[in-house]
C-alpha cells in the first residue's frame, strides 16, 4: 500500500435508489439467468446502452452508477415497465416450472451434488476463469439449472482473476491484473445470524486461515466462492485467492487446500450436505480427504471404510491429456501442510502419502500427484471426449496393471456447450420460428434439430451475413482501441477502419496459445497462404485471438509472429489479431465466422468446445481429428485436416498437415463458399451448414452432457451411497471388511488348470467348451468372477476385439480348488485365441476393475 494512501476505518455499501416500479431490476441483476436470456440482456441495455457496454455487461455495476434521473424516467416509461414485467415473469416461470430431473428421477428426498472447480466462466463481468475448463464449468452449472439437477458449485473468488492481455509495439504479450470489485458484481457475501460476514476457518501450519463465502445465483443453482481476503488474515494469506493460476507451487497448494478442504467446510457452514461430489479436474481432490476426515472423526468410520465411501460417492473428470499437466507437490511441502491433518485420517504418513502415488511407484521421494489422489478416491472417472477417454486409459494404465486398456474403468462424457449462452439473437429467432420454442429447453432432442432442413436457405444465410457484418464492425473498433492504447499512428487507425471485408470467407482461430495448438500452422508456406488470401475474386481473411500463459514464452512468440505477419502491406487487410480473448469477444467470433480452425497435435486436445459454439451459429469446423472433432466429423458436416495420424517427427508433421490444410482450403472450402447462383446464395455451403447444425447440435451441448453425468454418475453414486449407509452402514462395513481381507487373500489365488476341447480348425457356429480349476485359498466362489477372454488374434498373438464369457461355478470344490465351466460360440471366421482370468467380485463394487486386481492364466 502506498504510504500516502489512507485506509478506511469503516466500510459501507451504497446501493442505488430504485423507484418502486422497477424494484425487480435488482432481483434480475443478481441472478445470472439474465446472461443466457437475450430479452433480459435487452432490458438492461435499454436502460442505458452506453453504460451497459462501459460496465462490462455488469447489471449490478450499471445500476450502481446510472444517473438517478434515468431510473426515474424508466419507472414512468410504460414500454420499459411492460418489458420488465415480461422478463420478471419469465424468470419466475423458469424458477418454478417442473424440471427434467424431477419428472424423470426424484420428486422428493432429492440428493445434492457438489461440483468443485478451480474456475468458472459464467459471464464476462465475473472474471473467475482462464479458458476452456472454466467456460465448461460455467456451462455445466447453467445446464444443471435448466434441467433442475440439484447441484451446487464450489470454487474460489479471485481478487484479480486471470490476467488481462495487451500487446506492445513489437507484438509481445503483456499482462496486467485489474482488481475485481466484489461489491459491484452480481454476487452476495453470505452473512451470519449476527449480520456479520460468515467466515470459515481452515487449518494451515501454525495458524488458521479465514475465508469469506460469496454466493452467485446461476438460475436455480447456487455457486459458492471462497475469498481469503479477510482483514484478520496475514498479508500472505489474504493473497491466497489473489490470482487464478498465479504464484508458485506453494501458492498452488494453499489454493487447492482452500478449494477442496475449505470448500467442504463452506458447504457445511451454509447448511448444504452433498451426497455426491464431482471434481472438475484434480485441483479440488483434497475435498475427498476432508470427507474422509469427517466420516472418521464424526461417524467413527475406519480409514478403510472412509476410503470406500469416498470412492463410491465421488466423480472425477480429468481434462488433461499429458501427465505434465497434473499438479504435483513435493513430500516436504506436503509434510508442511498436512503434518497435523493426516493423523485425523487414522493413517501413518506413508499410508497417507501413498494416496497420491501410483501403486508400486517407489519411495515417498516421488511427489504427491493430485490426479492419482482423485483416481484412488473416485469410482466414477471420465475423460471429456471419446478419444480423450482412450488417451486417459493409456496415460493411467499403471494404476490398473494387468487390466486390458479398453477395460480400465475410465469412461468418457464428451463435453458440450450451453446453447442459449452462445447463440446469436438472429439465429435464436430463426430457431424459434422453425424449430419451435422447445429447442431452448430440450437441446438434446435429435428429432427437433432435423427441422433445420425446413429453414429457408435465404433466411439462414441472411442471418449469418448480419452476424458477420457485426463481427467485422466489432473487429474494426477493437483494432482501433488497440492502436490508440499503444500510441499508434494515424495511418494505422485508417487501416484499422478498413480492415476485413464482410463478403470475404472469414476464418477464426481463437484459443489458448500453447505450442501444441500450433497457432501459426497456417504460416508454414506464407507465399501459398498469401495467394489464398489475396485472390480478388475469392478473398479470404483470418481473425486470431488468444492468450499465452504468462510464463510461456514459446506461446508468446507465436502471437508475435502472427502480429508481424499481419503488418505486411499485402496482408494487413486480411489478417488481424484481437487482444484479450474473453467471453464477450468469443461471442462475436463464434457467431460471425464462416470457418472455425483448430490445429492441435493429436491427441493433445482433450476435447475443445469453441468449435461447438460455432456450430449453433451456422459456422463450419475445419480441424485436426482430435478431441470432440474426432467423434463429430464426417464429410457432410465439415472438414478434417489429415486422417487422425500421429507422428514422432513433429517438424515433418507440421509440413504434412500445413499442406493438407492449404489443399482443403484451395480445392474444397474456398470454391464451395464462392459457388453462387443467380440469387448470390452459396447453396452448397448452406447445405453443409444445415448438415452440421442438424447432426451436431443435439449432441454437443451441455444439456446432453449434464444428463449423461446425472444418469451415468450422479444417480448411481447417490444410490450406491444410500445402499452403503442404510442399517447403520452395514453394507459399507461388510464391503470394507471384504476389501481389507482381499489384498492378503488374493496372494493365494491361482489358475491351476484350463481344459478345452478346441481343435486347430473349426467352423462358424461351433462352440468352445472350457473347464477351469482355480485355487482360491480362503476365498469363496462367490468372491470372484471367472471369465474367458476371447477374440481374434492380432500382432504377436495378442487378442484383439475381445469379449468376455462368464464361467459358472459347477459346485465342485476340493481343498480350496474350485471348478468353473463355460462355453463361447464362434460368430465369425478368423484366427482366434483366448485366455482366462479371475477378478474379485462384490455386489457393491461399482466397476469390476475398481480395485485394479486380476489374475490371468499363464498357459493351458
Amino acid at each position: 500500500m502506498n504510504s500516502n494512501q489512507v485506509r478506511a476505518i469503516k466500510t459501507f455499501q451504497v446501493n442505488p435508489t430504485l423507484p418502486p416500479a422497477i424494484q425487480e431490476l435488482r432481483k434480475l441483476a443478481f441472478n445470472l439467468w439474465w446472461g443466457w436470456h437475450q430479452d433480459a440482456v435487452g432490458l438492461f441495455r435499454r436502460l442505458d446502452r452506453n453504460l451497459w457496454e462501459t460496465s462490462g455487461h455488469n447489471p449490478v455495476l450499471m445500476l450502481g452508477s446510472i444517473e438517478q434521473e434515468k431510473l426515474e424516467r424508466a419507472s414512468g416509461d410504460e414500454g420499459f415497465i411492460a418489458h420488465l414485467d415480461r422478463v420478471s415473469q419469465d424468470l419466475e416461470r423458469y424458477l418454478s416450472e417442473s424440471s427434467w430431473f424431477v419428472r424423470n428421477h426424484f420428486e422428493s428426498d432429492v440428493p445434492v451434488i457438489a461440483y468443485f472447480s478451480a474456475e468458472f466462466g459464467l459471464t464476462e463481468c465475473l472474471k473467475s476463469y482462464s479458458g476452456g475448463l472454466g467456460i465448461l464449468a460455467g456451462d455445466h452449472l447453467k445446464s444443471a439449472s435448466d434441467l433442475g439437477v440439484p447441484l451446487v458449485g464450489v470454487g474460489l473468488l479471485y481478487q484479480q482473476g486471470y490476467f488481462q492481455q495487451y500487446l506492445n509495439n513489437d507484438g509481445w504479450q503483456q499482462e496486467f491484473y485489474p482488481e475485481n470489485d466484489f461489491y459491484n458484481l452480481p454476487m452476495t457475501r453470505i452473512m451470519s445470524d449476527d449480520s456479520k460476514p460468515l467466515t470459515i476457518s481452515i487449518d494451515f501450519p501454525g495458524r488458521k486461515v479465514l475465508a469469506y463465502i460469496w454466493k452467485v445465483q446461476v438460475g436455480k443453482v447456487d455457486l459458492f466462492l471462497l475469498d481469503t481476503n479477510v482483514p484478520s488474515n496475514s498479508t500472505e494469506d489474504r493473497g491466497i485467492t489473489n490470482q487464478l493460476y498465479g504464484g508458485d507451487i506453494e501458492i498452488r497448494i494453499m489454493q487447492e487446500i482452500v478449494l477442496g478442504i475449505g470448500g467442504m467446510c463452506a458447504l457445511d457452514a451454509v447448511g448444504v450436505q452433498p451426497v455426491v461430489c464431482h471434481m472438475n479436474e484434480g485441483h479440488s481432490a483434497f475435498l475427498a480427504l476432508e470427507r474422509m476426515r469427517r466420516w472418521i472423526q464424526i461417524d467413527k468410520l475406519s480409514s478403510f471404510e472412509a476410503i470406500t465411501l469416498s470412492r463410491q460417492s465421488t466423480v472425477f473428470t480429468t481434462h488433461t491429456p499429458v501427465p505434465a499437466g497434473i499438479d504435483e507437490f513435493p513430500e516436504q511441502l506436503m509434510r508442511k501442510y498436512f503434518k497435523s491433518y493426516y493423523p485425523q485420517l487414522n493413517m501413518t504418513w506413508d499410508e497417507f502419502f501413498s494416496l497420491g502415488k501410483m501403486a508400486g511407484s517407489g519411495s515417498t521421494s516421488r511427489p504427491f500427484n493430485m490426479a492419482y489422489l482423485a483416481l484412488k478416491l473416485s469410482s466414477y472417472i471420465n475423460g471429456v471426449s471419446v478419444l480423450h477417454g482412450e488417451v486417459s486409459r493409456n496415460m493411467w494404465q499403471n494404476a490398473w496393471k494387468s487390466v486390458p486398456i479398453d477395460e480400465i474403468p475410465i469412461e468418457s462424457v464428451t463435453n458440450g456447450v450451453h446453447t442459449n449462452s452462445w447463440i446469436s439473437a438472429e439465429m435464436a429467432s430463426l430457431f424459434d420460428r422453425y424449430l419451435g420454442p422447445n429447442w431452448k429447453r430440450n437441446s438434446a432432442d435429435q428429432n427437433l434439430w432435423k427441422r433445420i432442413t425446413e429453414m429457408p436457405d435465404e433466411e439462414l444465410w441472411r442471418a449469418h451475413e448480419r452476424r458477420k457484418e457485426r463481427l467485422v464492425g466489432f473487429t474494426r473498433r477493437k483494432l482501433q482501441e488497440q492502436i490508440r492504447r499503444r500510441g499508434g499512428l494515424g495511418w494505422e487507425l485508417k487501416v484499422a477502419q478498413e480492415a476485413l471485408n464482410s463478403e470475404a470467407l472469414t476464418i477464426g482461430f481463437a484459443r489458448r496459445f500453447a505450442t501444441y495448438k500450433r497457432g501459426t500452422l497456417l504460416f508454414k508456406d506464407l507465399d501459398r497462404l498469401t495467394k489464398i488470401l489475396n485472390d480478388p475474386d475469392r478473398p479470404v481473411q483470418l481473425i486470431f485471438a488468444g492468450k499465452a500463459h504468462p510464463k510461456d514464452n514459446e506461446g508468446k512468440e507465436l502471437i508475435k509472429e502472427i502480429v508481424h505477419v499481419a503488418r505486411r502491406e499485402d496482408l494487413r487487410n486480411h489478417i488481424v489479431f484481437l487482444e484479450n480473448y474473453e467471453i464477450a469477444l468469443a461471442r462475436y467470433l463464434v457467431q460471425g465466422v464462416d470457418i472455425w480452425l483448430n490445429t492441435p497435435r493429436r491427441p493433445m486436445e482433450a476435447s475443445g468446445t469453441s468449435g461447438m459454439k460455432v456450430v449453433f451459429n451456422g459456422g463450419i469446423n475445419l480441424s485436426v481429428l482430435d478431441g470432440w472433432w474426432d467423434e463429430a466429423y464426417n464429410p457432410d458436416v465439415g472438414w478434417a485436416i489429415g486422417q487422425g495420424e500421429e507422428y514422432s517427427d513433429l517438424r515433418y508433421q507440421d509440413w504434412v498437415e500445413a499442406n493438407a490444410l492449404y489443399d482443403v482450403l484451395e480445392k474444397e472450402i474456398v470454391p464451395l463458399f464462392f459457388d453462387r447462383g443467380r440469387d448470390d446464395l452459396p447453396r452448397g455451403w448452406i447445405a453443409k451448414m444445415k448438415n452440421s447444425m442438424s447432426q451436431l447440435c443435439p449432441v454437443f451441448n451441455t444439456n446432453r452432457m449434464v444428463r449423461d453425468y446425472t444418469e451415468s454418475f450422479y444417480i448411481p453414486a447417490f444410490r450406491q451411497s444410500q445402499i452403503l449407509q442404510v442399517d447403520e452402514k452395514k453394507e459399507l462395513k461388510q464391503l470394507s471388511l471384504w476389501q481389507s481381507k482381499l489384498a492378503e487373500a488374493w496372494k493365494d489365488v491361482r489358475i491351476l488348470e484350463v481344459s478345452s476341447q478346441a481343435p486347430e480348425k473349426t467352423e462358424v457356429g461351433s462352440q468352445l467348451e472350457v473347464d477351469v480349476y482355480v485355487h482360491l485359498g480362503n476365498l469363496l466362489a462367490s468372491d470372484v468372477l471367472v471369465e474367458m477372454y476371447i477374440g481374434l488374434l492380432g500382432y504377436r498373438e495378442a487378442i484383439t476385439d475381445a469379449h468376455t464369457v462368464p464361467l459358472e461355478f459347477t459346485g465342485e470344490e476340493q481343498q480350496g480348488v474350485f471348478k468353473f465351466h463355460g462355453s463361447a460360440t464362434f460368430t465369425k471366421s478368423g484366427r482366434y485365441g483366448f485366455s482366462v482370468r479371475v477378478i474379485p467380485f462384490h455386489r457393491s463394487l461399482v466397476k469390476h476393475f475398481e480395485l485394479g486386481i486380476v489374475t490371468w492364466a499363464d498357459s493351458i
